[in-house]
């Protein structure tokens, strides 16, 4: 049976980047994303608005960009795929799952002047990941016991996007 496990979102970062390596040099980064909906509802002939609040995770010198060119606030389009972490709760003894997008390839979208954060020509949407879209992607890990919380495993497994290629 075939499987296409693709995403595309855009929307705005939550907060700003915070850049870790693992053991093995990999840079690593968390984002928040805010995916916002916009949709009339016909029985009340008004405006309704839904924000979707997803996290994702960037691996290599797409991570290293995230971190030296994002901020909170700015707008990104992120290409991946979905990825479940599972792990036991140590105070309840529960599994424990999360949903995340392990992003493949990110575009910085709008100027300096239009979003935080700075980077790229106005108008101009900037890429990282380039060349490697078809780069072999970080194998599913077991996340072991968190004491309760998520905490996702940085180590040096990854093989998200790869390669020192500028964003621009």
């Amino acid at each position: 049976m075939a499987s296409f496990n693709k995403v595309i979102l855009v929307g705005n970062l939550t907060r700003d980047p915070q850049v870790k390596y693992t053991t093995g040099g990999t840079a690593v980064t968390e984002i928040g994303l805010a995916v916002n909906r916009r949709w009339l509802d016909k029985q009340s002939n008004q405006w309704k608005d839904e924000t979707t609040f997803v996290d994702i995770t960037l691996w290599g010198r797409t991570a290293e960009i995230a971190g030296e060119y994002l901020a909170k606030g700015r707008s990104v389009l992120i290409e991946g795929r979905l990825q479940l972490d599972t792990w036991d709760d140590r105070e309840s003894g529960q599994k424990r799952s999360k949903l995340r997008v392990v992003g493949e390839n990110m575009t910085m979208l709008g100027g300096k002047g239009d979003n935080p954060g700075g980077g790229g020509a106005p108008g101009r949407p900037q890429s990282a990941g380039g060349p490697s879209r078809n780069a072999p992607v970080e194998p599913d890990h077991d996340h072991g016991d968190s004491g309760g919380g998520y905490s996702p495993s940085f180590d040096d497994h990854s093989a998200g996007p790869q390669g020192d290629e500028v964003p621009f």
